[in-house]
């Protein structure tokens, strides 16, 4: 009988060990006792494609992948509309317990939700930031052909009559490529809200709205302007960053060498679900932290022309607390905000 319940014993024993080490391989990359994930996952764009939340999404999926940082599937999907907003409502709804749902956003997920026009109800704090990784800068562009050959001589035909001259961006009217057309019409004296902008869903259709004639001016990103540059199809008047960039744009001058006393920068992060669990964040915190650190991550910020910028999950939750004051402040300035 001793016999029988010492082989029953070892027995249990042995099956519990073999649990938790079945266990413990399905486990995340911190040791964490779950098989998360286990099913494919989607990066979402909110915008349409050839933007910066688009190019960003879709590196970002390239190297987890590449690098098998994640073994699930990544998919990115665009899910353009109201710069941003339309997701972020669906995002801090429908996928709130979601933990296959992630997404890319920049100064929009502040900006939609403080402006008084055509807010967003959602914001950061519907969200679970996981990561801040790059830093990018706004852009003023013209075509290549276009008889304004510096910041100034746009903002003097803007001044002088401002429904004569339309000016386009790739997110909606108080958004982020608005902001930055209207900044350093603001900071010249021209009244903000007599600046005729025209919004489209994306960098890329704002950049087909100039080279086919319905635009004169577009405010983007820098990042993704450059291969325009380099094609000779547009001209850069002015970038918002604190020195002259790099490559396609060296010679270009910042808002300030230009004679305007303001500068913008364009952060773009990582967030997931607002109810995501402890152990999935975990999961997310290291992944993203070899992300930033690994060789093939920074070829690819090279190629895109952005500068790494990343902070942790606690660390972005701080910064964008600071910089939705910004936010709120320059809104304010601007009489646009709620």
């Amino acid at each position: 009988m001793r016999k029988i319940l010492i082989v029953v014993i070892v027995g249990l024993f042995t099956l519990v060990l073999a649990a938790c080490g079945g266990n413990q391989e399905a486990g995340s990359k911190n040791g964490s006792v779950t098989s998360y994930p286990e099913k494919p996952i989607t990066i979402v764009a909110p915008s349409g494609a050839g933007g910066g939340w688009d190019l960003t999404a879709r590196s970002l999926a390239k190297v987890l992948t590449e690098t098998k940082l994640v073994n699930e599937t990544i998919t990115v999907e665009n899910k353009p509309g109201g710069g941003g907003a339309v997701y972020m409502a669906e995002f801090a709804t429908q996928e709130k317990n979601n933990p296959y749902k992630l997404m890319i956003s920049s100064p929009p997920i502040l900006i939609n939700h403080e402006k008084k026009e055509g807010n967003s109800p959602y914001g950061y704090e519907d969200t679970t930031p996981l990561a801040q990784l790059t830093r990018d800068y706004g852009a003023i562009v013209v075509r290549k052909d276009s008889s304004f050959t510096d910041l100034t001589s746009a903002l003097e035909a803007i001044k002088a009559d401002p429904s004569k001259i339309t000016v386009a961006g790739g997110s909606a009217p108080g958004s982020m490529d608005h902001l930055i057309a209207v900044l350093p019409a603001f900071k010249y004296g021209i009244d903000p809200k007599a600046v005729k902008y025209v919004s489209y869903d994306g960098g890329g259709e704002a950049v087909a709205a100039l080279l086919g004639g319905n635009a004169d001016i577009i405010a983007t990103d820098a990042s993704t302007i450059g291969e325009y540059v380099k094609s000779g199809k547009v001209r850069v008047l002015a970038v918002s960053s604190t020195e002259r960039l790099d490559e396609e744009l060296a010679e270009v001058p910042t808002f300030k060498e230009a004679g305007i006393d303001a500068e913008f920068t364009i952060w773009r992060g990582v967030f997931a679900a607002k109810e995501m669990k402890e152990a999935e964040l975990a999961y997310w915190k290291e992944a993203l932290k070899e992300l930033s650190e690994n060789e093939a991550w920074v070829k690819e910020l090279e190629t895109n022309g952005w500068e790494s910028a990343y902070k942790n999950a606690e660390d972005f939750k701080a910064f964008l607390d600071e910089q939705n004051v910004v936010v709120q402040e320059l809104l304010t300035a601007l009489n646009m905000k709620k």
